[in-house]
């Protein structure tokens, strides 16, 4: 059975693509630091309490578990924290998420799917937002996840 490693998995979107997963034969490992995730939201997999700063931790769940793909749900989202906050953000949101990839590299885990925000586009051109819209965040927040958009493009072309 693949196991999927989700991280921020303890969280409502995280729970339920851990319930999805599991029921479509999937075995689900969340990472979680439950800073707004739930210890009672984790169901269906094993809870990996920890941080994305642990890089130490971050290998030994890939060698235990021998994890096949990665869902990346961890990050701080909210816009108005991140205009008081913007050095949180960016250090959880981007910092963190290149110590991810870069284990990810290390054990040879290449499958990712990033969860992105439509607050990359900023102020939207039309509603709904079609994906060829200009990205020009407003915030910090949508700004994180931008960056993280285009180093995970550079990734893959290398």
């Amino acid at each position: 059975m693949a196991k999927v490693l989700i991280t921020g998995g303890a969280g409502y979107i995280g729970s339920h693509t851990a319930k999805s997963l599991s029921r479509s034969g999937y075995e689900p490992v969340v990472f979680d630091n439950l800073s707004t995730g739930h210890r009672w939201a984790v169901n269906w997999g094993p809870l990996i309490e920890g941080d994305l700063s642990d890089t130490d931790l971050l290998r030994n769940v890939f060698a235990g578990f021998d994890i096949s793909a990665v869902i990346h749900f961890a990050a701080h989202s909210y816009i108005g924290e991140s205009m008081a906050a913007p050095r949180s953000y960016f250090h959880n949101n981007v910092t963190n998420t290149f110590n991810l990839l870069d284990v990810m590299l290390e054990v040879g885990v290449k499958q990712i799917v990033f969860s992105s925000s439509c607050a990359a586009y900023g102020i939207p051109e039309t509603v709904p937002i079609r994906e060829n819209q200009p990205k020009l965040p407003v915030n910090p927040y949508g700004e994180s996840k931008l960056f993280i958009e285009r180093a995970l493009h550079w990734y893959g072309e290398a």
